[in-house]
């Protein structure tokens, strides 16, 4: 069996180091494994998180060699041989302790987010969509909550000041589900403009190139988000026509919520 060199971050809030370790590895191994091993037989108080070891519960998520990865995705082989692999938490997120932090701030932003609302079924009980529609919001299911995405944009990384007031790639993928289901009634334009502040993302694509499940976050959902916010509250043709419509509707009676929907 092959050794392998790692250097795992090893610390609380209060501060921290990357302690070394030398451990016997398996041909197919993953880093996750590489990690169970030193908690097994060299660090019993190591905390990592984890559960399906599959890619599909997005708990295993760290930096690996500086690079936002599922340790139980990557394969200690696609190093090279003798090169030390270094294990970190992801840094935007608020340390707990050693591979472990604080990703509760995105269930706090889910809670905000309007839920699904289906328009009535027609008139025989059923829902009719064309399969085009189904289709474009399928990918966006895909999402394992990995936080990934959240990890390496620089809107909230950079700027503390951020979280709280800008949702993040990952729920702006949520928020483009919702949006675009044939079927969904809910308005919440919005929301994505000023609660969820889309206008802060400036679209530098690193989002979707740390996605493990290769969703196009930036040209699906938040380029065409932005394009519903742009149409809504700065086209000038259609601030003009709502301009136009509410002083009809305020002659005829019409109460002004109805006025505002497009």
């Amino acid at each position: 069996m092959p050794e392998i060199a790692m250097k795992v971050f090893r610390g609380d809030p209060s501060g921290g180091e990357f302690v070394d370790y030398t451990v016997d590895v398996d041909e197919g191994q993953v880093v996750l494994d590489v990690i169970h091993t030193i908690q097994a037989t060299q660090a019993n108080d190591l905390a990592v998180r984890w559960n399906c070891k599959a890619g599909k519960c997005g708990s295993c998520s760290a930096e690996v060699n500086g690079l936002p990865k599922l340790m139980c995705m990557t394969r200690v082989s696609s190093f090279r041989p003798g090169e030390p692999i270094t294990v970190a938490p992801i840094k935007t997120f608020p340390l707990i302790k050693d591979l472990v932090t604080d990703v509760s701030l995105n269930y706090e932003i889910a809670k905000e987010t309007p839920p699904f609302k289906p328009r009535p079924p027609e008139a025989d009980g059923r829902y009719r969509m064309m399969q085009e529609d189904i289709e474009r919001g399928q990918e966006f299911r895909k999402c394992i909550e990995c936080f990934l995405c959240q990890n390496v944009c620089h809107v909230i990384r950079d700027h503390p000041e951020n979280k709280g007031s800008f949702y993040g790639p990952r729920f702006f993928v949520r928020l483009a589900e919702l949006e675009m289901h044939p079927l969904d009634t809910e308005d919440r334009t919005e929301l994505i403009r000023k609660a969820a502040g889309i206008g802060l993302c400036n679209i530098t694509k690193c989002c979707t190139e740390v996605c493990p499940e290769d969703i196009h976050i930036t040209d699906n959902a938040i380029i065409p988000l932005k394009e519903r916010v742009a149409d809504r509250f700065y086209d000038p043709f259609r601030w003009i026509f709502r301009r136009l419509r509410t002083e009809r509707n305020a002659q005829t009676g019409v109460m002004p919520a109805d006025a505002e929907r497009d």
